[in-house]
């Protein structure tokens, strides 16, 4: 577990803040300018703030009343950049051994071998850096915080200087990190689409404020919540793989409705995270016919949120969980949308894409 509070004078805002990581991943979420960098920099070592204390697994790191500020290297974190930051002048094998140096020997650690493997690095051990992709420079990065048996992971928006190829190629290694080392993982980002993907855990920062913390879905479902703006609002769901259909499509259970998506590669059984965007949500309030849309799930309205625009957020409640529908007023009071109205949420199956369906964490 790791707690953190935190009180510092940036431009334009004062940073205030205090929140709880649990195991898992907990993403600092929010627009660009909110605090993120400065918190994991405070938590890493690398910047001390007016005030603060963090506590991680029971041992204090920083306490400002106390004069005490633990340094970075003693701190046991391993960082990774929003670039690589890999040594030019040395190979792969060296970089990802160089971690190894600050990892104390008695301390718990992944081999070698096994960290190559999970980031399917083996055949870059003898290149150095600049023959490398950035997408091969970042899991290198990881596999370097790996290997110097860190008591967490943090990670600074590590996919913001990627194309979206190589944020494809990159997503999966974090959810091994998540769900096979048992490492905690603070990671900070303000894409929807890798928090849907990644968070077991999400803080919300707004203004330099904490503006809201809890599980993933529960955060990602609440129509207050969207610090990226209204067209990034939607629900994050679980469901299960039931099978793969000879037409492209893969079938899952969510919450006992089936659930449609092009074709993934999860094997039936396997649990995956399926983020549905607002806006590719219709709503019914009779069971829909003859439509081409696969993906209907039944519901209760629990809230509507408008603003000053033309627009509303629908909270529907699902047996698949909390689905969001973005629908125009007039569409809302035409149809007598109201909390405790019984309604269809439709979803079409090609409107869900490939960045918004993860592993199940």
């Amino acid at each position: 577990m790791l707690t953190v509070s935190l009180r510092h004078a940036l431009p334009g805002f004062e940073l205030d803040v205090e929140f709880e990581a649990p195991p898992g991943v907990t993403v600092l979420f929010g627009r660009s300018g909110t605090g993120k960098t400065t918190v994991i920099q405070a938590v890493a070592g690398l910047l001390r703030p007016s005030q603060g204390r963090v506590v991680l697994n029971g041992n204090v790191l920083l306490d400002t009343e106390r004069h005490h500020c633990l340094p970075p290297h003693k701190r046991r974190m391993g960082y990774v950049f929003q670039e690589g930051r890999l040594f030019p002048h040395l190979t792969v094998r060296q970089n990802l051994l160089f971690g190894q140096w600050f990892a104390p020997r008695d301390a718990s650690r992944e081999s070698l071998d096994r960290v190559v493997d999970m980031l399917g690095i083996g055949p870059l051990l003898t290149r150095r850096p600049s023959g490398l992709s950035g997408g091969e420079k970042q899991r290198v990065a990881i596999g370097r915080a790996l290997l110097s048996a860190p008591q967490m992971i943090l990670a600074d928006e590590p996919l913001s200087a990627l194309d979206e190829a190589r944020k494809a190629e990159i997503l999966p290694y974090f959810e091994q990190l998540r769900d096979e080392t048992g490492i905690p993982i603070l990671y900070v980002s303000h894409s929807v689409a890798e928090v849907a993907r990644l968070a077991t855990t999400i803080v919300v920062l707004q203004d330099g404020k904490v503006q809201r913390q809890g599980p993933a879905a529960e955060v990602l479902g609440d129509p207050a919540i969207m610090p990226t703006g209204v067209r990034a609002a939607g629900a994050l769901l679980e469901a299960k793989v039931v099978r793969h259909h000879s037409d492209g499509l893969t079938e899952l259970d969510a919450g006992g409705v089936p659930l449609f998506l092009p074709q993934i590669a999860k094997t039936p059984g396997s649990i995956t995270r399926v983020r549905i965007s607002a806006h590719d949500v219709i709503l019914s309030r009779q069971p829909p016919e003859g439509l081409s849309a696969l993906n209907i799930l039944p519901g209760t309205i629990e809230q509507i949120r408008t603003g000053s625009g033309p627009g509303a957020i629908v909270s529907l409640n699902t047996p698949a969980g909390r689905v969001l529908a973005r629908v125009t007023r007039r569409s809302a009071q035409a149809l007598h949308l109201d909390p405790g109205t019984d309604c269809f949420a439709v979803v079409k199956t090609v409107s869900i894409a490939p960045e918004d369906i993860g592993g199940g964490g």
